[in-house]
């Protein structure tokens, strides 16, 4: 309770947007930030992927349905920010498919934002970046010094965007922060949309009593987070000035396998579904990943709260009152 109470009155009177608002991660900030007394919260969102019925009945929000890669727009809109929230961005699957495309939105995009940053007064801009710009680590678990090597075209946007960041930030002084997200689940991944994470896709199948798809042989590992943790992370990061010009990992530190966390929701949901293992895809070439948390947990005094356990089960309570 006693962060809520600080986060409510660093975010008072505060006009903020959230490119993506209206996505998986962007629904669950916006809501958030909704319980604050904030003045504005402006979603920018080309809903390719986004629902405007996530966020359509929240106060205080305004919707302007368009593109990042528009600088005029991008520009007019900044022009009123306080704090930005920059979650926009073609996931993994889409952007290996069209590389154009991934290359347009994440790095052109992220490019408008941080240019149109530049010429206003805002206090904070939150760059929602990924764990997957590390690759194949070379020691577990990871920390925000160690190589980036990236696999796929959207690994190389996510790099190339946080490369701009930090430049516009060294060079021109715009006060930037950079969280990894590590396989974010929960509330609002639709397994409507083709491109939802895997225990959304999980839990529906073991749900509607279909098979559960694994690729490769289910013991690559992975380090899920909820989302709840990540909208607190992504909150703290907007309002704490040691965070500034700074990266950090957005994670559990707790390592598990795709066939231990199968055999977790086929037992959770008691459900009969088999396991399928099929060929790997592109972007299955991440054998492990867990995240050393400590630098955000020293500076943003953040720690996820919510197991893994926990997580799936309200999970699966949110997709049961999707039905």
């Amino acid at each position: 309770m006693e962060v809520n109470i600080n986060l409510n009155e660093s975010y008072k009177n505060k006009v903020i947007l959230v490119t993506g608002g209206a996505g998986f991660v962007g629904t669950n900030l916006v809501k958030k930030l909704a319980n604050f007394d904030v003045k504005k919260i402006i979603v920018l969102d080309n809903l390719f992927t986004g629902r405007l019925e996530n966020i359509e009945n929240i106060k205080k929000v305004e919707f302007i349905h368009g593109d990042i890669e528009n600088y005029d727009l991008v520009r007019d809109i900044v022009k009123e920010c306080d704090i930005i929230f920059h979650l926009a961005a073609r996931n993994i699957i889409v952007s290996t498919k069209d590389p154009y495309l991934d290359f347009k939105t994440n790095v052109y995009g992220t490019f408008n934002i941080l240019e149109a940053s530049r010429y206003s007064k805002i206090e904070r801009l939150v760059y929602a970046s990924s764990v997957s710009v590390y690759g194949n680590a070379l020691y577990l678990p990871i920390n925000e010094k160690d190589l980036l090597y990236p696999l796929n075209p959207y690994a190389a946007s996510k790099i190339s965007s946080e490369s701009y960041c930090n430049t516009y930030y060294e060079t021109y002084g715009v006060p930037v922060t950079i969280l990894r997200y590590s396989n974010v689940y929960g509330p609002y991944q639709t397994p409507l949309n083709p491109y939802c994470g895997v225990i959304s896709k999980f839990i529906t199948n073991a749900l509607n009593g279909a098979p559960l798809q694994i690729h490769g042989d289910g013991e690559q590992t992975r380090d899920f987070t909820y989302v709840e943790d990540v909208v607190d992370a992504t909150l703290l990061a907007g309002i704490n000035n040691k965070a500034i010009g700074e990266t950090f990992n957005i994670a559990t530190g707790v390592e598990i396998t795709i066939n231990q966390l199968a055999d977790g929701i086929l037992k959770i949901t008691n459900s009969s579904s088999p396991i399928e293992y099929v060929d790997k895809r592109d972007i299955d070439n991440v054998r492990r990943r867990v995240l050393n948390i400590e630098h955000a947990r020293r500076i943003l005094r953040w720690t996820p709260k919510i197991t893994l356990l926990e997580g799936i089960k309200r999970t699966i309570q949110w997709i049961r009152e999707m039905k």
